[in-house]
């Protein structure tokens, strides 16, 4: 997991277009401009490799109500292709910034 830092470091990494959406946020293609070239991550249909939601969601112990906690996303440096991971905070900055907060639940 990336810590967020006050410093802005958006200098490489450009946020294109992300396709996931509600109610399944984690399954999306991720399209990032890095040094001048796009690049694609993600399974179309499938969730990523490297990005999570840090939300969560579930029922009440009585099942009577659903709840959504959003939070911002997870940027696993680990995951990340080697060739991409000394961009690891940009990549995490420009996503939360750029991608709706949630969880990756369907049932809501």
């Amino acid at each position: 997991m990336i810590i967020n830092s006050t410093e802005k470091r958006n200098e490489n990494v450009k946020f294109i277009s992300y396709t996931g959406k509600y109610p399944c946020l984690c399954m999306g293609v991720l399209t990032l401009e890095i040094e001048g070239e796009k690049y694609k991550f993600g399974d179309i249909g499938g969730f990523s490799s490297f990005w999570s939601s840090g939300g969560s969601c579930g029922f009440t112990n009585n099942y009577a109500d659903s709840y959504v906690n959003e939070n911002e996303w997870i940027i696993d440096e680990e995951e990340l292709p080697e060739k991409f991971r000394k961009y690891a905070k940009e990549i995490d900055e420009v996503f939360n910034e750029n991608v709706t907060w949630g969880c990756c639940g369907g049932f809501l």
